[in-house]
């Protein structure tokens, strides 16, 4: 019986060891002082707009002529537009809409990107930003150098001819603007107004157009005006096109740009919203 206080004590004694020893463990996991893991902020919108809702009607009404002729129960379907087919509507989104009247055709899309960032190091802004940067880069608003080729002729005897330019100015396989009143896009210096591809101001964080004229053999010229920004953490893509009916005639270049930026601008409200 004298015996059992030491052995208590002994025991107490290796319990006090064993916590000690556990929270000293439990101390160096949380390592205080050491440097802590910042995540980078999410973006601003956690959610997008419904597409085919987002332009309003009186919008589409001018910018796809023709429908306001068709019987009322064909307008309500041209003007509700056709979904984009995605497989995460909580990332992108998008719809289309088109026009048929007597002299021209004109189409009309827009789509909504919504970027996550899956880097804890990278915010979802600065993904957005690296991605529209992406988009600026390959619409190359500097034009497409022509290639080397026969020496040039006069001015005035090139005037009204095909440029072989999908872009303002250079490329391949496209027909290119004429210097007739239909829109062409114009240089600095000159009369006429600049409407290259170019950045925007005043639109989003970010934003250019781009403005493409084509033709494939002897069809009728096409030309499609892009007009692409970012705010925030959300990049929009307006494409607004028109082809003629007749061959002859080439697209209003001015006309397209500013209906195209006009509903760029007002999307840029409805994701404000």
């Amino acid at each position: 019986m004298a015996y059992v206080p030491g052995v208590a004590l002994l025991a107490a004694l290796a319990v006090g060891c064993s916590a000690g020893s556990d929270g000293s463990a439990s101390d160096a996991d949380s390592k205080p002082g050491g440097p802590t893991v910042t995540t980078a902020p999410p973006g601003k919108y956690r959610t997008l707009p419904a597409p085919c809702r987002a332009v309003p009607g009186s919008t589409l009404k001018d910018l796809l002529p023709g429908v306001a002729e068709l019987p009322q129960q064909q307008q309500e379907k041209a003007f509700r537009g056709s979904p984009t087919v995605t497989y995460d509507t909580d990332r992108k989104v998008g719809c289309s809409w088109k026009s048929d009247a007597p002299d021209s055709t004109r189409n009309l899309s827009i789509d909504f990107e919504r970027v996550v960032s899956y880097d804890p190091a990278v915010s979802d802004d600065d993904r957005a930003r690296t991605l529209y940067a992406k988009k600026e880069t390959a619409a190359d608003l500097s034009g497409v150098t022509t290639p080397p080729g026969p020496p040039e002729k006069p001015a005035d005897s090139t005037a009204g001819e095909e440029t072989g330019t999908g872009k303002p100015g250079g490329g391949e396989g496209s027909a290119g603007p004429s210097p007739s009143a239909s829109g062409t896009p114009g240089a600095p210096g000159g009369g006429s107004e600049d409407l290259r591809p170019r950045v925007l101001d005043g639109l989003g964080d970010a934003a250019f157009l781009d403005d493409l004229l084509t033709r494939a053999g002897s069809t009728a010229q096409h030309r499609t005006v892009s007009v692409v920004f970012r705010t925030s953490n959300v990049i929009v893509t307006v494409r607004y096109g028109e082809q003629p009916a007749l061959v002859t005639k080439v697209p209003d270049s001015k006309e397209l740009q500013e209906k195209a930026q006009a509903l760029a601008r007002k999307l840029a409200e409805v994701i404000s919203e």
